[in-house]
């Protein structure tokens, strides 16, 4: 073997290694706990049925929270808002006002941290304070749960499944706390709404009251129903796609 080839040879060596090495680092990564990395719940295979939930995440005030209530009365939709537990705490009223107008509350951690960096007994302990708030407001404890800035990990469904609750993300995004205009949001969900899909709004986003009917309109135009996202959900016999997607067995 002259020089050249040797050369070419241990370049090409080199180069496998980094390419394992890489792979071996993307997969730590990817799969959690040595093992399948598990999903929540991004949106439901519904076939043909034209059924979609809409749900809010409650982390900033309360100064809309009336018009959202007389928004969705006034057009019969159900809503589902997951709420912080210090939100909970700083505006037992709203929380309330909520539940009696029929729309479900949901558990979105008790302090907005980054959960997925949190030691099991933190992630336990958001989760359940959370719970153990809305519960003592609304008389119902939340079986859904949503983890701030969508952030989740093996360790957070686990705990959630060990507290009866679903993991639940979304996959039409409205973007509203980027401030769009109401035009843009309403385009931006009812371009990318499917049957089975989960729309994420927040309450106090600038213009979200101004999209919301607009978004309503022209969904249930389309032939869409707005359903509660624990009713969207499968409880049981189910899968979870790569995709998120949560389908029957």
């Amino acid at each position: 073997m002259n020089k050249k080839r040797a050369v070419s040879y241990l370049a090409l060596i080199f180069c496998a290694v980094c390419i394992l090495t890489i792979g071996t680092l993307q997969s730590a990564d990817v799969w959690n706990d040595g093992g399948d990395k598990l999903l929540p719940i991004y949106s439901v295979e519904k076939g043909n049925e034209k059924v979609c939930a809409l749900t809010f995440d409650a982390a900033w005030d309360d100064a809309d929270t009336d018009v959202l209530i007389n928004i969705l009365k006034k057009y019969n939709v159900p809503a589902t808002f997951f709420m912080v537990g210090s939100w909970v705490e700083k505006y037992p009223e709203s929380v309330k006002k909520f539940h009696d107008a029929g729309h479900e509350i949901m558990n979105h951690s008790d302090t907005h941290p980054h959960i997925d960096q949190l030691s099991d007994t933190k992630i336990k302990e958001e989760i359940s304070k959370c719970n153990d708030k809305i519960e003592n407001l609304t008389g119902t404890r939340p079986i859904l749960f949503r983890g701030p800035y969508g952030e989740y990990n093996n360790a957070v469904i686990k705990e959630a499944q060990n507290q009866s609750m679903f993991v639940l993300q979304w996959d039409v995004d409205s973007l509203d706390w980027k401030n769009l205009s109401a035009a843009d949001i309403t385009a931006r969900v009812t371009n990318r709404v499917k049957p089975g899909s989960i729309m994420l709004f927040h309450n106090g986003a600038k213009n979200t009251p101004e999209a919301l009917p607009q978004v309503i309109e022209k969904l249930q135009a389309d032939g869409f129903t707005f359903v509660k996202a624990s009713d969207l959900i499968y409880k049981d016999n189910y899968t979870i796609d790569h995709s998120g997607k949560q389908i029957l067995n």
